[in-house]
């Protein structure tokens, strides 16, 4: 039933005051109140009838008063004519108006049973079409069982039976569960407990732990019999499970591909054997991977600026390894205060021992230079290094072996001083600031530097030689950031 049904009975002899509009709201119940804001005891789709006591006086309150109503999902609200009604204001009317709130005034010699008893008979004329989807749509458990339907396929069918096209979202407004639209943002609910009435339709919460995991839609479909909140809130109850169901999905996925990834960085698996594996878990093997260490970011942010990207991802220490198409970095470098370093790109289920090293390198620059993401080759004087490990061990030894190893005895700090020296572009005075000691002191460990080294950091090619070797040094991993 509809209001303009009601105002089509003879009997009631109904005329409307304003919100002609709204005339065609679902009408579910008609009920008395006198209460100054009846809201929380309504579920929607009401006509509310008073003999004017519960509308207040003032413009501000009666257009307050009545927006409440509509907030609420109230079909329309029916005066009594002659008793205690006030004088109704221009915002009143303009409120109505503008949102459509049907406003009907009711004959003092129509009671307000008599409309209580129409609604009612129209209730029950609908029941046994409601009953049969409702019967229908509580099946859908068992059709998930019998008949493995997909999302798609199962919200459809709700959607044939209950009379409705819905739609779901999280709280921000995003796709909840892949293939079921997403509605408009403004009839999203702002709270979880906001009445499940609203033009055309219902919106309900998605329960899940925790708190609500977004909310169901349904809106009436023209030309359908819709089947009525009892049924929408059951197919949010489908939606609860199915939204569990996919958590656990990729919860479980995700287990998995930290597992894999592991595996991978221990070169655990062959080239064939990662590629199926990687397959499994949803990364294309038709493009590049690239491998990014990651710091600074909570695992919750990290996992939400990745979002549905197919991606592995595990956490060592305050580290994150991430493996997965190149572009990822872009959504990870926008994790605020994060420090991101990426690797070159590379074939699917390639080894990672070069990769790891040049993620690590590349984390180790962005945390040095402050950046959020960096990739493996921005150094101009990295490309000039081999990928070779043992190459680059050879180099470090034969440059700075007797430094590193003055340092581990002495506990001092020479190679750090002339890193620092060198990124500072040789300034004695900037370096003996940012390590916190006196110029003098600086000076003195650039001596005792050359004198381990037997090279002079005056002489061009010596100075080459030192900066590479660092380069390396901090590639390796023997260098803090």
């Amino acid at each position: 039933m509809t209001v303009e049904d009601l105002l089509r009975s003879p009997a009631l002899q109904l005329r409307v005051l304003a919100g002609e509009s709204g005339l065609g709201r679902s009408v579910s119940w008609a009920h008395v109140s006198e209460l100054d804001d009846p809201t929380p005891w309504l579920l929607g789709a009401e006509v509310i009838m008073t003999t004017g006591m519960a509308v207040p006086r003032t413009a501000a309150r009666q257009r307050a008063y009545l927006e409440r109503l509509d907030d609420a999902g109230v079909s329309a609200l029916a005066l009594s004519a002659q008793l205690h009604v006030p004088p109704l204001h221009r915002a009143f009317f303009e409120a109505a108006e503008e949102r459509g709130m049907p406003v009907l005034e009711v004959p003092l010699a129509v009671p307000f049973i008599a409309i209580a008893q129409e609604v009612a008979a129209a209730v029950r004329e609908d029941a046994s079409h409601r009953l049969g989807a409702q019967l229908q749509v509580f099946g859908a458990l068992r059709w998930l069982a019998a008949e493995d339907l997909d999302t798609v396929t199962l919200f459809k069918r709700l959607e044939r039976l209950s009379g409705y096209d819905v739609y779901l979202c999280t709280r921000q407004g995003r796709p909840l569960l892949p293939g079921v639209p997403v509605p408009s943002l403004e009839v999203i609910p702002s709270e979880p407990d906001a009445p499940p009435t609203i033009p055309g339709g219902f919106a309900l919460p998605v329960l899940a732990p925790g708190g609500p995991a977004g909310f169901l839609v349904a809106f009436e479909r023209e030309g359908a019999r819709p089947a009525g909140l009892a049924v929408v809130q059951h197919i949010a109850t489908v939606a609860a499970l199915q939204v569990a169901m996919a958590r656990h999905e990729r919860e479980t996925l995700r287990r998995e591909g930290a597992e894999t990834l592991a595996e991978l960085l221990q070169e655990l698996l062959d080239p064939a054997a990662a590629r199926r594996r990687l397959a499994r878990l949803g990364l294309p093997l038709e493009t590049e991977s690239a491998l990014l260490v990651v710091r600074g970011a909570p695992d919750d942010a990290l996992r939400r600026a990745l979002g549905d990207q197919p991606h592995l991802m595990l956490r060592r220490g305050a580290d994150h390894y991430v493996l997965g198409p190149p572009d990822l970095g872009a959504a990870i470098a926008a994790v605020p205060g994060v420090r991101a370093g990426m690797s070159r790109p590379f074939p699917p289920g390639e080894p990672l021992r070069v990769p790891q090293r040049e993620a690590v390198w590349a984390v180790a620059h962005a945390a040095e230079t402050g950046k959020s993401l960096v990739h493996y080759g921005d150094d101009t004087t990295g490309r000039w290094l081999p990928d070779d490990a043992t190459t680059l061990s050879a180099l470090v030894d034969h440059v700075l072996g007797d430094v590193l190893a003055y340092d581990e005895a002495h506990d001092s700090e020479l190679l750090t001083t002339v890193r620092v020296w060198m990124e500072r572009n040789r300034q004695t005075e900037n370096a003996a600031a940012a390590l916190h000691i006196h110029p003098n002191t600086l000076a003195y460990r650039l001596r005792r530097f050359g004198t381990l080294t037997g090279r002079d950091l005056g002489s061009s090619a010596a100075f080459a030689e030192v900066w590479l070797a660092i380069r390396a040094a901090r590639q390796l991993g023997l260098l803090g950031p």
